[in-house]
């Protein structure tokens, strides 16, 4: 394993926190090796019609902005 990859037990994000990407939020859902799948489904100006619910996010593309977790 790279030295500068973190394990998923290294990482801060855990599920259930709220995190920033592209100008949208999300809640994370799972996490995995390079990335974590995000709910979108809580922006404001979320559209049903035209976006799916979930994405995926590589790890270096979101910031943490609610570390509380149900």
């Amino acid at each position: 394993m790279d030295a500068k990859k973190k394990d998923k037990e290294e990482l801060d994000v855990k599920v259930g926190n709220i995190v920033k990407f592209d100008d949208m939020i999300g809640k994370v859902e799972k996490i995995n090796d390079n990335s974590v799948i995000v709910d979108i489904t809580i922006n404001e100006h979320f559209d049903e019609h035209e976006m799916f619910e979930k994405t995926v996010v590589n790890h270096k593309r979101y910031e943490i902005i609610d570390d509380k977790t149900e």
